[in-house]
């Protein structure tokens, strides 16, 4: 009895994979990216990978080092805060925008986020509850259609995820757990602001959010995990 062949994956899907192992915070900053090792947990050659982790670097996602290959970025407390600031410029206009088209069913997507973002953090699931938090600001540059600031925002709430897996307070439970409850609620003062779609009180306050995430990181070393590839994207080599 055959057993049909299992279609490879694309390039785009092997990077959304990858880049949700990386969101998920299942590949923490300091991970090796090992070509073959790439290859065999997704089913394809060396050669298919290595223009993902191209992609991947160019995005700053990943650092590629000549005779040393690939990891996840470690961002330095410089590119922190160059982050952060890059965000308080990109995401009031983005907010404008959507408030401009959200329809109730828009509104009520972000309610949606906040809610299973508190519910993660209560159930201690951090990674689940950071990747709800940025697919509340991701979801309100989606709709908002405006495509340049969207690439750029993606890319940036990418990099928070490596930021905060890096220098955020996820080691201490309890101060993670309170940055988190804060977290939470200064998204739905936005949520509010938008509901009333106030502009200026809705900037304001997603601008306050971004420099009180800033504000919570610790500037310390941490060590790096290299989990099994081959069995972390669960293929078979």
């Amino acid at each position: 009895m055959s057993t049909a062949p299992v279609p490879a994956l694309s390039d785009t899907e092997i990077y959304e994979r990858i880049v949700s192992a990386i969101l998920d915070h299942r590949l923490q900053p300091g991970t090796k990216l090992v070509e073959d090792k790439l290859g065999a947990a997704f089913g394809v050659s060396r050669t298919r990978i290595r223009p993902v982790l191209v992609r991947l670097a160019n995005e700053q996602i990943v650092t590629m080092t000549p005779n040393r290959g690939a990891c996840v970025a470690q961002p330095t407390e410089q590119e922190a805060r160059e982050v952060f600031e890059a965000r308080r410029l990109v995401e009031p206009p983005l907010l404008e925008r959507f408030m401009a088209v959200a329809t109730a069913e828009d509104i009520a997507a972000l309610a949606r986020f906040i809610t299973e973002e508190e519910g993660a953090r209560a159930s201690g699931d951090t990674r689940h509850a950071i990747r709800m938090s940025g697919d509340f600001h991701l979801a309100i540059a989606e709709r908002a259609g405006q495509q340049t600031l969207g690439r750029i925002l993606r890319e940036l709430v990418s990099r928070t995820s490596l930021i905060l897996m890096t220098w955020g307070p996820v080691a201490l439970s309890a101060s993670s757990a309170r940055a988190g409850a804060c977290g939470c609620l200064e998204h739905r003062a936005v949520l509010d602001a938008i509901r009333l779609r106030d502009g200026e009180a809705a900037s304001r306050l997603m601008r306050e959010h971004l420099s009180h995430l800033e504000a919570q990181l610790q500037f310390e070393p941490a060590a790096a995990t290299n989990p099994d590839l081959v069995e972390l994207f669960g293929q078979v080599a």
